[in-house]
């Protein structure tokens, strides 16, 4: 007998996998408890190229990833998540993406530490720009 998968199956599989991954050791200290946490999916677009300044870059909270343009037309993504407590980074500006928790600094062109306390850099995200569309890949 084979076993199919319900919508409501994978909507509640996919909402545990969320709060257990929500319940980390530190957790998000930004102050949105309510919101859930769901971590983007491959293929899902994230933004539109014109969205990413260049120099600077985007924080997508939900799907605790960050996506950068450090040069002209060249992407990157990291997780939003800072390597230090597990807080989710809170800005990007003056070519860092920046931590609020303990003050920790990335910087957009490869995620390395610009600043400590963190001392390791965020990891990076595979994307893949179509167009003028970006999404994980």
């Amino acid at each position: 007998m084979t076993h199919r998968s319900t919508r409501r199956t994978v909507l509640l599989a996919t909402g545990a996998s969320a709060l257990a991954a929500g319940c980390s050791k530190y957790g998000d200290s930004n102050g949105d408890s309510g919101s859930s946490s769901v971590q983007a999916s491959a293929g899902q677009e994230l933004a539109k190229t014109a969205d990413i300044p260049v120099g600077g870059g985007k924080i997508f909270k939900d799907e605790k990833v960050v996506v950068t343009q450090p040069k002209k037309d060249e992407f990157k993504a990291f997780t939003a998540v800072c390597t230090h407590q597990g807080c989710t980074v809170s800005a990007v500006a003056d070519g860092t993406i920046n931590c609020p928790c303990h003050g920790s600094k990335f910087k957009v062109a490869d995620g390395s530490v610009a600043k400590g306390p963190a001392a390791k850099p965020l990891a990076e995200k595979q994307i893949k720009v179509d167009g003028n569309s970006i999404s994980l890949a």
